[in-house]
């Protein structure tokens, strides 16, 4: 699947979420609340294809899904830049020290497998907005060779 394509469908079911968190006239803190991953595996199956696991996809203790992908996450599905004979498909925007490149055959994409940077209810405060797609905007890569 192209990040694209993630990206969109993502966007959907984030977009469900909230219009259904509207109708119940809930806050903007209390909608970031609810984004608790305990609370999402429980109320949101469909949100993670992780949830039905229990697991998390980064090792923290109170990991809010608000944010599931981070604005600092940037793409191109026509790839970014040639390294060596492997093209690069994404990095951070952040250059996150708990981020790292990883090389997957002929493809390298970024792995914040180590970051929790967009999953404290702080970060998610700090750049919230109703409509997850306007916040993911900053995240393609318009034109190659850009970074």
């Amino acid at each position: 699947m192209s990040y694209n394509k993630w990206l969109r469908e993502h966007a959907q079911k984030h977009k469900e979420i909230i219009e259904k968190l509207l109708a119940e006239n809930l806050t903007q803190d209390e909608i970031i609340e609810y984004f608790d991953f305990d609370n999402m595996k429980n109320k949101e199956r469909d949100f993670c294809p992780l949830y039905a696991q229990n697991k998390k996809c980064h090792d923290m203790e109170e990991l809010n899904c608000y944010l599931c992908s981070c604005p600092n996450f940037c793409f191109s599905d026509k790839g970014i830049k040639k390294v060596d004979d492997k093209t690069q498909y994404s990095y951070c925007g952040i250059d996150s020290k708990d981020g790292r490149q990883g090389v997957y055959g002929e493809t390298i994409h970024q792995d914040c497998s180590g970051c929790q940077i967009p999953h404290t209810k702080a970060y998610v405060a700090k750049h919230f907005n109703l409509d997850w797609s306007k916040i993911m905007s900053i995240c393609e890569v318009k034109s190659a060779n850009n970074h």
